[in-house]
């Protein structure tokens, strides 16, 4: 993948398909988020097009976002409910806004669109000065499992259909601890790409960068309904509390 992918290349390109693919979500994450704010405030880095924001401030409390593409933003903002959630389109790696939240949340595995240790250890700080004093910062994101990768490499079919078919195809690089992936949907209008790389972390590692900002953690469950996270868990919620 060249240099021209930046932090908005992802959201600019899929938004068109997002909500068709990605519409379905774990109803107890918006619960669970609630229950945290306390009915205060809530941040959400990488906003996209609203599926947990908007139902959170349906509840009553305020919600805001982060995030770097103008076209998620844009889909956000014509559904309704959407105009009234203030958003500033910018690298969630190095955010400021002036307002303090009670939460501030990352989930989707998004934490993982920051492309370096540094830039997932600057959002950490950003968050830190972000949050009112005992908020929380609430980060979703898969427990690396490379041995779906042969020889570094992987390509399976996410859909096949009667008159299309998505692909997921994806290159691993240990070394950066980088996956980049092109998903590739054919259909009768064409070939169509939308393309993704992320630098993963492991619980442990996304631990210590949080102690660096300047957090403790406080919670992992193994989903959102906070039954235990263990080894074999495919993914984790961990809640850091500031210091």
């Amino acid at each position: 993948m060249t240099d021209d992918y930046d932090a908005a290349t992802y959201g600019e390109r899929i938004a068109e398909k997002y909500d068709e693919w990605y519409s379905t979500h774990d109803e107890d994450i918006v619960d669970r988020i609630f229950e945290m704010s306390n009915k205060g405030s809530v941040l959400e880095l990488g906003i996209g097009t609203g599926r947990i924001a908007i139902p959170l401030a349906q509840r009553g409390i305020d919600v805001a976002g982060v995030d770097s593409s103008p076209s998620m933003v844009q889909k956000l903002k014509s559904k309704k409910g959407g105009r009234k959630i203030p958003v500033k389109i910018e690298d969630f790696s190095s955010f400021t806004i002036s307002e303090k939240f009670d939460v501030v949340f990352v989930i989707f595995n998004t934490i993982f669109a920051l492309q370096s240790q540094d830039e997932q250890i600057s959002c950490f700080k950003c968050v830190h000065k972000t949050l009112k004093d005992k908020g929380k910062f609430v980060i979703e994101a898969f427990v690396p499992d490379l041995n779906r990768f042969d020889r570094g490499q992987t390509v399976r079919a996410v859909d096949v259909g009667l008159d299309q078919i998505k692909l997921e195809c994806s290159k691993h690089d240990s070394a950066d601890q980088t996956i980049t992936s092109q998903t590739v949907h054919i259909s009768e209008d064409g070939i169509k790409l939308y393309p993704l790389k992320i630098r993963y972390a492991w619980p442990a590692e996304i631990d210590l960068m949080g102690r660096l900002a300047g957090f403790q953690l406080l919670e992992r469950w193994g989903n959102w309904k906070k039954e235990n996270f263990h080894s074999s868990s495919g993914f984790h919620i961990s809640v850091y509390q500031k210091k």
